[in-house]
């Protein structure tokens, strides 16, 4: 879907509800939207959609030329730190305004307020549901990218593994993680890289500290990139040299409930099911309990998206749709095994995009 499409979903949608203007604040949904990827740092920006009118960009006057060089709404005004945007906004949207749709999870409270003053709006709605309708299909375009990214933090993590040594710390490697995600090309980490020794990997987002890595326990890697603004996330666990009997069959375990979660993978079939398919191996080798967490999350320009694959979820897999497969055996005090793929959806099953294998991978000997 094209970024001209996208903008004619959107002004359908004002137009089945009687919207009169829609503003979009969220950075990552601008960028989906024009093209212009930028983090104001607390300044108002705001890309407007006047019903039967073309939409305009409202943006810091420090981010002006480099609006101007990406997006493709050409229609850019700018504001200055001694300026008020607000006023700009109610000069530029000409024309009585009584329901306007914005993103509520995005806006808080001061600002919808003077928002809200700024047009006369008299009724808000939400702007979330048409965009997340939008955005949970991806088209073969974003899907490139995402492909790159996952390229890259695979590449990453490949780069990284023979650095790891024992007696070198968690930190040291996520330090060189993140030196080898700018050399290769990233443009971001995708979030707090995670790297997790010994009994800290049963901690499933567990904080990187000052551990020491030890032969005969497991190292856990959660980690991902950002590349032209769509990310990857891909979670993988070693042995640091030989590891003992229990912790091959957590880690056989795991990788069993992995591959059945994703040939469970299909359009028609319920989040909800695909959970319960990996829960049950889970359940079965006697590791229910330490199966902490969803089996699985959307995955597109942010880290987090619709959809969310956990045990009330009975919405329907589409098409299109791009999420993670994650099972996990989290044993408090004793050790942590995680292994995620990228999956997208297709006419009849999943195509599994990251490629790093999964077998267990002994390293630092």
């Amino acid at each position: 879907m094209s970024m001209k499409e996208r903008l004619e979903k959107l002004y359908a949608y004002m137009e089945q509800g009687g919207v009169d203007a829609m503003l979009i604040t969220l950075p990552k949904h601008i960028y989906y939207l024009t093209g212009f990827l930028n983090e104001p740092n607390k300044r108002f920006m705001g890309l407007v959609l006047p019903k039967d009118e073309q939409p305009f960009l409202i943006v810091p006057l420090l981010d002006l030329e480099k609006a101007q060089l990406a997006s493709r709404v050409t229609a850019i005004y700018a504001h200055s730190d001694s300026s008020d945007p607000y006023a700009l906004l109610r000069e530029k949207l000409a024309g009585p305004i009584a329901k306007l749709a914005v993103e509520e999870e995005h806006l808080h409270v001061a600002r919808y307020r003077d928002v809200m003053k700024a047009t006369g709006a008299t009724e808000s709605v939400d702007a979330g549901e048409p965009l997340r309708e939008m955005r949970m299909v991806k088209g073969p375009e974003e899907i490139a990218i995402m492909k790159k990214a996952i390229l890259l933090i695979e590449e990453v993590l490949q780069a990284s593994i023979s650095y790891v040594k024992p007696g070198i710390t968690e930190t040291d490697i996520v330090a060189e993680m993140e030196y080898q995600m700018k050399k290769l090309g990233a443009d971001a980490p995708a979030f707090s890289t995670i790297v997790l020794s010994g009994e800290k990997a049963s901690q499933p987002h567990g904080v990187s500290g000052s551990r020491k890595i030890q032969e005969g326990e497991l190292l856990l890697f959660d980690t991902g990139v950002v590349v032209d603004g769509y990310l990857s996330d891909i979670s993988r666990t070693f042995g640091v040299g030989e590891v003992n009997e229990k912790l091959t069959e957590m880690y056989e375990t795991v990788l069993q409930a992995n591959m059945a979660a994703i040939a469970a993978v299909r359009p028609g079939v319920t989040f909800a099911s695909i959970d319960q398919t990996a829960r049950d191996i889970l359940e079965q080798k006697g590791y229910g309990e330490y199966f902490l967490n969803r089996v699985g999350h959307g995955l597109g320009l942010e880290i987090h998206e619709y959809p969310s694959l956990h045990g009330n979820n009975h919405d329907l897999v589409r098409e299109g749709m791009v999420f993670t497969i994650e099972p996990g055996i989290y044993i408090p005090q004793f050790a942590g095994v995680r292994i995620e793929d990228n999956v997208w959806v297709t006419t009849d099953g999943a195509e599994v995009l990251t490629s790093y294998p999964k077998e267990l991978k002994i390293i630092g000997v």
